[in-house]
């Protein structure tokens, strides 16, 4: 594979002119590029700040850039290589509306968020569902199409492609109780939570023979990590359960009427995505300058090095947060010697291709939020102790073929901690027969919205097909840190 290299012109594009200087950047630009020293993306975003300020970078004796650091004051002093102010781009007046899902349960800041990502040059519809709740740049909830070849990192979301996945297996529902203590351990031994939480042995690490994980610089460096981590969940609200599923005459197909044991599972791409959305986050807001109420809605875009690295890097993420949950599920199910009759799963936080009904070709940001087309399956979870749902998208295209990721949440995690009452907790979960490991009281059922005014509030966006209710759940310690 040819080695990456940072160009004239992206240097130029920085405001480096005169071939000495551009020589001098280019040795040292593409001298870090060669050894792996830094990311291509790493040494841009260090070059453009030392123009910006470059005395830090002169100080640093020994350091990367010390002498080009040196060499830009020795300039300046001379009234050469004066950096120009970088333009920002102004949000557009005029409010475009855009329609919202249970507007009366959804707070301020969510739609105040919604509202200016909506104000982007770049933004084309959006809308916002019933679970949404303020977030980083697009709320939580919060679905926003833009030009066709623009993404924004932070509309994506922190944990890349977190989904859902659903395994339906042939016994009873009723196995909840009278196989508990089986169940039970096979949560306890086939899963991991937590942020450094690896496996050393795995049931299908094919995914990592994808030659995606020799793209760039940033993925080469993460690919070891997330080979350690396939098969592990989060923290946070990500959680693997138990429960009983409920399917009504020719709702599923390959699933007859009646009640099933059913494994839940809910995560994303763990430490490899995390660390993705981070560089790149701040990629977007280096290179796209936006007033402070929109700086988290910064983009790339997809015809530049950045754009691609990042999109690449996005749908990798997606794939190996599937791999995930399918390790999970397929270690399980050989542990209980059945394999499941079906399987359901969907992402719930990313970006896609698509037309809008008017055919406009766009890029389609879902944070926190079903993809919904027509007869697309999905599922929207509850809480520990409330159901969630598998539903059948009916295609509304106000809503951009979405629908809600789950109940969303009422309160904060330190709003949980200071005002729930843990006596209260373990009553709701004694009387929902609810056999709980790990969490704490910030991922309590009184944490969330109401599960079913949430369904109510999108029956025109998705049918409800299933009911699971939890029953045995497992999830991080109340040590961990939450990164959902």
């Amino acid at each position: 594979m040819e080695k990456e290299k940072i160009s004239n012109g992206e240097l130029h594009t920085l405001g480096i002119e005169g071939d000495e200087m551009l020589a001098k950047f280019s040795r040292v630009a593409n001298g870090l590029l060669k050894h792996d020293r830094m990311t291509k993306a790493e040494i841009l975003a260090n070059m453009e700040a030392m123009i910006e300020d470059p005395t830090p970078y002169a100080l640093q004796k020994g350091g990367k850039f010390n002498n080009i650091a040196q060499s830009i004051i020795d300039l300046r002093k001379e009234g050469k290589f004066i950096k120009q102010p970088r333009a920002i781009h102004e949000l557009r007046k005029e409010l475009t509306t855009f329609p919202v899902w249970g507007a009366e349960n959804i707070e301020v800041g969510a739609l105040a968020q919604m509202r200016t990502a909506m104000q982007l040059p770049i933004a084309v519809a959006g809308a916002l569902m019933p679970d949404a709740h303020q977030g980083y740049g697009l709320p939580i909830g919060g679905v926003l199409a833009t030009h066709a070849n623009t993404i924004i990192p932070y509309a994506v979301g922190v944990d890349i492609a977190c989904r859902m996945c659903l395994s339906v297996f042939d016994m009873p529902a009723a196995s909840v109780d009278t196989e508990n203590a089986l169940l039970k351990n096979l949560l306890l031994t086939n899963t991991n939570f937590g942020i450094g939480g690896t496996f050393k042995t795995h049931h299908d690490s094919s995914l990592f023979e994808r030659e995606d994980w020799n793209a760039t610089t940033v993925i080469r460096h993460l690919r070891n990590k997330a080979f350690a981590q396939l098969g592990t969940s989060g923290t946070g609200n990500h959680f693997v359960e138990w429960g009983e599923l409920s399917v009504s005459e020719g709702a599923m197909e390959g699933v007859p009427a009646g009640n099933y044991l059913a494994l839940l599972s809910h995560s994303g791409s763990r430490g490899f995505g995390g660390a993705i959305a981070d560089h790149y986050s701040k990629v977007a807001m280096a290179k796209t300058k936006l007033p402070q109420e929109a700086k988290h809605l910064a983009w790339l875009d997809l015809d530049s090095d950045e754009g691609q690295e990042y999109w690449i890097a996005m749908n990798l993420a997606g794939a190996y947060a599937s791999a995930n949950h399918h390790e999970i599920h397929n270690k399980i199910a050989k542990a209980l010697n059945l394999a499941p009759i079906a399987r359901i799963e969907n992402h719930h936080n990313f970006a896609w291709k698509e037309q809008l009904a008017d055919g406009t070709e766009v890029m389609v940001h879902r944070k926190g939020a079903t993809p919904a087309g027509e007869g697309v399956l999905g599922i929207i979870p509850g809480s520990m102790s409330t159901p969630g749902f598998v539903v059948r998208g009916k295609g509304d295209v106000t809503s951009i073929n979405s629908a809600a990721h789950g109940a969303g949440r009422l309160m904060s995690r330190s709003a949980a901690f200071r005002t729930l009452d843990r006596a209260a907790i373990a009553a709701n979960l004694v009387d929902k027969k609810i056999t709980l490991m790990g969490s704490d009281m910030d991922e309590a059922p009184m944490v969330y919205k109401d599960i079913h005014t949430v369904m109510a509030a999108q029956n025109d966006l998705v049918e409800v097909i299933a009911t699971f209710n939890p029953r045995i759940v497992r999830m991080a310690d109340p040590k961990e840190r939450p990164e959902d």
